[in-house]
């Protein structure tokens, strides 16, 4: 009998064991199938070229979601780490603190965290982040150009038009090769040196 309810025991754990692989395999190969049904040969997606984007602050207004999809990107590899972040702080700050009035960015989506002395991080809240371009415009004039614009391709409706494109004045929204969607700026400058 003992054996017979450790054959059953057996037999169901069994089972759910191999429904668990089945589930897991079908699931990674529908996430594999749309990932590279978003990648395939030929499949082009909007991107904006660091390089040549001015913050002129379009991309927060001009996109078809709201908020953007554009949102703000943090090359760490290029970042100084500073106490005064051109990109975190309004310009002329006297006092380094953390409240609202000293903050460039309108929804506070950037957050400044202690590493050791003089040294901070600065990480993107990406859900806060309306794509605006202030901090970036800000990292680009006072620092080493660590923040950077990106259309998040998770957000994106990749529209026939990218009604940002339309409204760019320096074009630097244009199609980038799904199998390469992102420009960001350290990995560029790290290729390239």
């Amino acid at each position: 009998m003992n054996d017979r309810k450790e054959n059953k025991a057996k037999s169901r754990r069994d089972f759910l064991q191999s429904t668990a692989r089945y589930t897991l395999a079908i699931s990674i190969g529908g996430i594999g199938g749309l990932v590279a049904s978003k990648s395939k040969t030929g499949d082009y997606l909007w991107q904006i070229d660091p390089f040549v984007c001015t913050q002129c602050g379009r991309c927060a207004d001009e996109c078809v979601l709201t908020p953007s999809a554009v949102k703000c990107f943090h090359a760490f590899d290029l970042c100084g780490y500073c106490d005064l972040c051109g990109g975190y702080f309004k310009p002329g700050v006297m006092d380094l603190n953390t409240g609202g009035e000293n903050q460039l960015c309108p929804t506070a989506a950037i957050k400044r965290n202690f590493v050791e002395d003089p040294f901070f991080e600065y990480t993107i809240d990406e859900d806060l982040c309306i794509g605006c371009g202030k901090c970036v415009k800000g990292c680009s004039s006072f620092g080493n150009g660590s923040l950077h614009l990106q259309i998040n391709q998770d957000l994106c409706v990749n529209c026939n038009q990218c009604a940002i494109a339309r409204m760019c004045p320096s074009d630097a929204i244009t199609r980038v090769p799904a199998s390469n969607p992102y420009k960001v700026k350290g990995d560029f400058i790290k290729s390239n040196t």
